[in-house]
């Protein structure tokens, strides 16, 4: 199980370590969009701010999970992200709703195997130490 877990992490990181780089030092064309996916786009764009910021993140998920290091943070981090490019995916470009199950169900598993780290965040009354 070791192992697959050191493969999940390394196959999830690389695409978000990859396409993050990739939007600092473009080598690999963006896929086009269709409809409303451009309107989406075309606003987070004009933000400004939040493409920078996505993909720096990205990076050093892509990062953490590929080194093992802060991999509970990474994936907490992670978490909200890849369920945007899920339900992106399949509301907006449902042609790439197979890559999105794919990174979520990734997520899932990995989450699963670091539990421990996470099972003290869900208490429903938590005392001051």
């Amino acid at each position: 199980m070791k192992i697959a877990t050191i493969a999940a992490r390394v196959i999830l990181g690389l695409p978000f370590f990859i396409f993050g780089i990739n939007y600092f030092f473009p080598f690999a064309p963006h896929p086009e969009l269709h409809g409303a996916a451009v309107d989406y786009m075309t606003g987070l764009t004009k933000a400004g701010y939040f493409w920078p910021i996505l993909r720096s993140l990205e990076i050093l998920i892509g990062a953490a999970l590929i080194s093992g290091y802060f991999v509970p943070l990474a994936l907490g981090i992670l978490a909200p992200i890849n369920l945007q490019i899920l339900l992106f995916h399949l509301a907006l470009e449902p042609q790439n709703v197979p890559m999105a199950i794919i990174l979520a169900l990734l997520q899932a598993f990995l989450i699963y195997r670091y539990w421990g780290y996470y099972k003290q965040i869900f208490v429903a009354k938590a005392e001051l130490v």
